[in-house]
This record gives C-alpha cells, structure tokens and sequence, in this order.
C-alpha cells in the first residue's frame, strides 16, 4: 500500500478495504497492520555470469536480512545449472545473521542459470515454515537455460502458494536468455514486487527496501463465498478508500488456485 508519492499509508482500517473474489464481493475475516515474523527465502543467482556481481549482492542479502524483523525465520537457495539449499542439513530456518554471512560466502559463481528449479525448491521448502507470513526474494541477471521444471510448472506452484515473491533481476540485454517478462509475472500474480537494476551496486537499497515493504503490509484474509475447493484458478481484486485522502496504489497477490475437493470413499476405492 503506498501513497502518490511512493511512501507507506499507516493508519488504514478494515472498512477502508473491499475484497473481490472472481468479481464477487468478499467480507473480511480477518486484518492485521503488524510487523509479523516472516518466513523468507534469499535465492541467490551462482551461475557464472554472477562472479563480477557477488561482492554486491552478497552484502545485499545481508543488508536484507538486518533490515527485516529480528525474529523472521530466513533459508538461502543457490542456484546455477543445478539448485541447492545453502544452510546446514540440520538447519531448516535461521535468525542468526553471522550463520547466514557464513553460507552465503562459500562456494565460487560459475555454471548455467536453473532459475526455475531454484524457486521450485524455494517454494517447496517455504512448506516446513512454522509462520505464516512468507516470502522469496529472487536475484539473477539471467533467464533459464539450465532447469528441469518450466515456466508452467513454477507459475502453477506460485499460484498454489501464500508466498509474497520479489524479483530483482540485473539487466542483462547481451544474454539470449533474458527475460524479465517472467520475473514480473511472478512478483504481480503473488503480491510481490519486480526490480530491474542495470547496475550490481543499486541491489542494496532496492533489498533494503523489499525488508521495509514486509514490515509495513496490511494483511487481509476472507472465507470465499462460494465455498467450493475446485482445484482451479481464482482471481483477487482490492480495493481501498480513504475520506479526504488521495488515491492509492494497491498491490496485492492476482489471485490463487483452490485445493481440490477430496476425493470420496467410492472414490478413493476405485483408485486403489
């Protein structure tokens, strides 16, 4: 929720806010405008063409993690032609920024660019958090040429997930895999928020201010209407209104895909 001027609105109440699900209005259940922990993933881009850029985006992780909420629960993901979780086996989430310093050094950026298979696992591992609140902030300055999932698979994981994504994506016009249509559609379809760079040294501030978007959302929850777990896709639309103020910018997750109905007895029979 920001003003004209780009800045955080406080002071907003439920009724300022109308929810629609489908085009169909939606009472709210549930609001909050407090700096909650969260659960985040930093997936790191380790790929070769990253070797110049590390130094910058080493201390842009950190100076997210500083600037979060000292009790979030944070994960790494490195990822070149292949993804991997960066903390210990034993480590599920941490809060202990000398350990998150300490595995974000290791290793040397080279290989292909899997992008995909890291946000899958980033998503999959966002599965074991204990808050409900979650995020992933993706940094990369390539497009895909290396990963086992598609582009399909991952936007279907993102739209069945309550993960808020943010994409900082280094522009890289020379690489034949670019594109950033796919990092913008993953920030707008979940609530999150894209960023285009040209240069490695503007990610801190822009990592600074993804922390501060986190610590200043208004998080609204609502029973859908029509009551059906149908496995399919519905949209969401906000809107928000304020007597004797300027108008708004709304961001807000483009919808979710419903969990299925379970099957029934007979049904679970035949399946046997």
């Amino acid at each position: 929720m920001r003003d004209r001027k780009g800045g955080f609105v406080p002071g907003l109440r439920s009724e300022n806010f109308r929810i629609y699900e489908d085009g169909i209005f939606q009472e709210t259940k549930f609001f909050t405008h407090e700096d909650v922990p969260v659960t985040a993933g930093l997936i790191i881009d380790h790929s070769g063409s990253m070797r110049s850029k590390r130094a910058d985006v080493l201390a842009s992780a950190l100076a997210f993690a500083r600037s979060s909420n000292p009790r979030d629960g944070m994960f790494l993901v490195h990822f070149n032609e292949r993804a991997w979780l960066g903390l210990p086996p034993s480590v599920s989430f941490t809060r202990d920024h000398g350990q998150l310093e300490a595995v974000l050094q290791k290793g040397v950026p080279a290989g292909m660019t899997a992008i995909y298979d890291a946000i899958a696992l980033g998503l999959d591992h966002l599965q074991h958090a204990s808050f409900d609140k979650k995020a992933l902030v993706v940094i990369s300055d390539g497009g895909d040429n290396a990963s086992h999932h598609t582009w399909p698979e991952v936007r279907t994981m993102a739209q069945a997930s309550d993960a808020i994504i943010y994409t900082v994506g280094l522009v890289d016009e020379e690489d034949p895999n670019w594109n950033p249509r796919v990092l913008k559609r993953l920030a707008q379809e979940t609530g999150g928020e894209v960023f285009l760079p040209r240069e490695a040294g503007a990610v801190m501030d822009i990592c600074e201010q993804i922390a501060r978007d986190m610590r200043n959302q208004y998080t609204l929850g609502y029973v859908p209407s029509h009551g059906r777990r149908d496995g399919a896709y519905h949209s969401i639309h906000v809107t928000v209104s304020s007597p004797g103020q300027a108008k708004f910018s709304v961001r807000t997750r483009a919808g979710y895909m419903a969990a299925p109905e379970p099957p029934t007895a007979r049904t679970a029979d035949a399946l046997r």
